[in-house]
Formats: structure tokens, C-alpha cells, sequence
């Protein structure tokens, strides 16, 4: 089969023909029909995870199962599937309790194992992690929920629990951001985006952001107070930074709560965060780490009714290919919305 491959860290991916996964025990293979560039995938290639090389990223996919291993009884050649990006064992007390996002034997295609920016990627665990797509939900729909949306969804719904009228500040307006936008108005929050791209700024406002702050140099957290009356109820980071960290910590008001989405790789030893405002204002620090597939019927089901459209957030559709080429300029890249590739292309 095709897929990008990485040899080493930072090194160029490429697309070449590999071996064709098989089907593990109590697993599946599936044809990638759709799969989601994301900050994630840059943070791997830049060795900010633990990788054994060479490597083929991609975590968020949606395609057609094409191999059944031994064991697995719910899953059939030909059922269209989506799956989340952290995929539980499904033996351990967590997954048991429906928390396979922090499974402690967890799986994740384009980490611990071979992913899915290729035209095959076997999965583990099938019955644990599998989600049925409907057919009204395409691929390219479907695989921008594996990571960002759903992600952003658990974080607003049962992280921080954002009720009607309160204000959210969301920092970074890429996927996941974008999709918190979306998610956050369809739960009657009024939303305020951080972002330094006026392209993605004017795309939040379309999905229903009531102010947007560009972060060019000003005070985010003092604009932001302005803007809300003493502070958000809720923020999020959706990018993975000190700065957007800090930015969206020291937006919230006294006794607010701040989930961190975005990945936060260390410097100097450990990440630089505003805890004496933690402490002094008694502000609550959130961890969202995904979404377990026992909670993806519920979001799916939203999507159908058209109350959430994340159809919204992809902007372009690329190959392989391009996927490869994009991959290590990532970090810096001024999408606004959801990049998907198709590995048909």
C-alpha cells in the first residue's frame, strides 16, 4: 500500500509502498477513506513523542473495514467505521467504566502503532473502539471528529460542563478551536476567539464566536476581560503553548474554569504556567484528553440532526502527496479550518 513515511525525527515524510497491515487479534483493518492533519501529527514528527521509526502518522480516520481478526463479534468486511484517536485495551477497570480515553494500555494510530496516512491502518480492540458511522455522515465528515471535534466536544460538555450564557474564551482558532466555537454556541455559551490568523478569526465569527481578539502583541487577557465583563467563565487552549496557555488562563475570571486541549511540550524542563492566579482566584485546571467511543452515539447524533455541522470546518482536501509536503511547516500554517486527505488521490 501507499503511505507517508517518516524515517526519524524531523526527517522529510515521504510517500512510498509499503507492507499492507494484517488484522491483529480482536482487531480490524480498515481502508482510509478519510484521515485529518493535525498539530498532533507535527508534535510526533518533531519528536515531541515517544516514536519508534520509521513511522507513518494519522490519527483521525474514517474508512471501510476490510479485514476482521479472530475474536472480534460486532464488526463486518464492508461496515464503514470511524474510531477515536486513543483507542482503549478493553479489559482494564477505565475502559470498563466507559473512560477509554485514559485507558492506561491504550493504543493511538500515528503513535504507539503505524497510522493512518496511508490507504490501510489495522486497529485494536475493535469492539472497545469502533464507532458505526451512519450513512447521512460522510468520511471526510467523519474523520474530522476523531481528534478535534471530539475532543473539543468532551471538553466543553463534560469537562467543563459550559452551560447556557456563560462566556467561553477560546484560544486558537484551528480545528479544535473552530470546532469549540461551534460547540460551545450550540450550547448557549457566548464565545470570545483568540487567534493571530484574521482569516480563522472571521471563519469563528461565521460559526458564531460574539468577539475575536487577534493577538498581535496587545494584552489578550485584559481585552478579553473588557469584552466579558471581568473575565470568561470557561477557556480553553486549543493550541499547546506557554503563551496561549497563559493567555487563556488569565482570561477567566475569579473561580473560572480552563480545560487544556492542545498539547503542551515542555521547555526548559516543564511548562511555564500562571499559578499564582490559579491559586489567588481560585480558577479550576482541566485535562481533555479525547473522547471515548461509548460517547460518540450521542455527538453523531447531533451532527445528524444538523444542531452541530462539522462539515463546516474543513477547508481543503488534499492527497498523500501533500499531506507529506505540509506535514513539517504545521505548526506555523495559517489554515482556517480542517485540512483532510484522501489516500485515493
Amino acid at each position: 500500500m501507499r503511505a507517508v513515511v517518516i524515517d526519524g525525527v524531523r526527517a522529510q515524510p515521504e510517500v512510498r509502498e509499503v507492507d499492507s497491515p494484517f488484522a491483529p487479534e480482536g482487531g480490524v483493518v480498515v481502508q482510509v477513506m478519510a484521515t485529518g492533519v493535525c498539530r498532533s501529527d507535527w508534535h510526533a514528527w518533531a519528536g515531541h513523542d515517544d516514536i519508534a521509526w520509521p513511522h507513518v502518522p494519522g490519527h483521525e480516520l474514517a474508512g471501510v473495514v476490510s479485514q476482521v481478526g479472530a475474536g472480534v463479534q460486532r464488526w463486518r468486511v464492508g461496515d464503514r467505521v470511524t474510531v477515536p484517536f486513543v483507542c482503549g485495551c478493553g479489559r482494564c477497570d477505565w475502559c470498563a467504566a466507559g473512560d477509554a480515553q485514559v485507558c492506561p494500555d491504550q493504543e493511538q494510530p500515528g503513535f504507539t502503532q503505524w497510522g493512518s496516512f496511508a490507504e490501510q491502518v489495522a486497529l485494536h480492540a475493535a469492539d472497545t473502539n469502533l464507532v458505526a458511522l451512519p450513512e447521512s455522515v460522510d468520511f471526510a465528515t467523519a474523520a474530522s471528529l476523531g481528534c478535534r471535534f471530539a475532543t473539543a466536544h468532551r471538553a466543553l460538555v463534560a469537562r467543563a460542563r459550559v452551560t447556557k450564557g456563560e462566556w467561553v474564551t477560546v484560544v486558537g482558532a484551528g480545528g479544535v478551536g473552530l470546532s469549540a466555537v461551534m460547540i460551545a454556541r450550540s450550547l448557549g455559551a457566548r464565545v470570545v476567539a483568540v487567534d493571530r490568523n484574521p482569516d480563522a478569526l472571521a471563519l469563528a465569527t461565521e460559526l458564531g464566536a460574539e468577539h475575536t481578539v487577534l493577538t498581535d502583541g496587545r494584552d489578550v487577557a485584559s481585552i478579553v476581560a473588557d469584552l466579558t465583563g471581568g473575565g470568561s467563565h470557561v477557556s480553553v487552549d486549543a493550541v499547546g503553548s506557554e503563551q496561549t496557555c497563559a493567555d487563556a488562563i488569565l482570561s477567566l475570571r475569579r473561580r473560572g474554569r480552563h480545560v487544556q486541549v492542545g498539547l503542551l511540550p515542555p521547555v526548559d524542563g516543564h511548562p511555564r504556567v500562571p499559578m499564582a492566579r490559579v491559586i489567588g482566584w481560585e480558577l479550576d485546571l482541566l485535562g481533555s484528553h479525547g473522547m471515548a467511543a461509548v460517547d460518540y452515539p450521542g455527538m453523531l447524533a447531533l451532527i445528524e440532526s444538523g444542531a452541530l455541522q462539522p462539515q463546516r470546518l474543513i477547508e481543503r482536501t488534499i492527497g498523500l502527496e501533500e499531506a507529506a509536503a505540509l506535514l513539517p511547516g504545521f505548526d506555523s500554517a495559517t489554515v482556517a479550518g480542517m485540512t483532510i486527505v484522501d489516500p485515493t488521490r
